[in-house]
């Protein structure tokens, strides 16, 4: 594939979601039959940019609820000529639950989710108790999910839902994953706030 080649004018790398019930066809979405992961929250898409020019033998679909962020990815996507990037418009939670086909997916990126800091508002939180069993329906056997926050409170809430879940264990992040970083994540980092990372493989059907 090349990665400078342009889509045809006008096309978006949004698709559109038309039903609340029936499961998209995530491998449909693109033309060339490859590896399939999942990012879900691409915030400001620097990482999802990166991360699919990196990988143009993997497909790459990444969600985003807010309308503003997603516009931005996909006209700098386009602009890319990335082919091997989808873009969903959605709440995170309901997609997962409702909208993906089981055992499609290589790997699944959760980067910097929202903390809800409070004690009350925990329970908003995307990684919670639901999540390490919907991560192990939707992944194919050895399929990875990443995670990194910079908030210590959640990533030790991570740590203790995916070590206490059956059908995990825990594995290292690559380093060239490390090494792509979101702006978010550099601001951060520049304050002196370390990424808190982690990852843990699928195993068993």
């Amino acid at each position: 594939m090349s990665r400078n080649k342009s889509l045809p004018p006008g096309e978006s790398l949004i698709h559109p979601i038309t039903s609340a019930i029936e499961p998209i066809d995530l491998a449909a979405l693109f033309t060339t039959e490859q590896p399939l992961e999942l990012e879900l929250g691409s915030g400001d898409g620097s990482f999802t940019l990166q991360y699919a020019l990196a990988n143009p033998r993997q497909n790459i679909v990444a969600l985003e609820r807010l309308l503003g962020r997603i516009t931005k990815l996909d006209r700098k996507g386009h602009r890319a000529g990335l082919k091997n990037l989808r873009l969903l418009r959605a709440e995170a939670a309901y997609v997962l639950k409702y909208l993906l086909p089981h055992g499609m997916l290589d790997a699944i990126h959760v980067y910097f989710p929202d903390p809800w800091p409070k004690k009350r508002h925990h329970k908003n939180r995307l990684i919670s108790e639901p999540f390490p069993s919907l991560s192990k329906r939707l992944l194919k056997a050895g399929g990875v999910v990443y995670l990194r926050t910079d908030d210590v409170d959640y990533f030790e809430q991570m740590l203790e839902l995916f070590d206490g879940a059956a059908g995990f264990d825990r594995t290292e992040t690559p380093r060239p994953l490390k090494a792509l970083v979101t702006d978010f994540e550099q601001e951060f980092n520049a304050q002196g706030i370390p990424t808190n990372h982690a990852a843990y493989r699928k195993i068993g059907d």
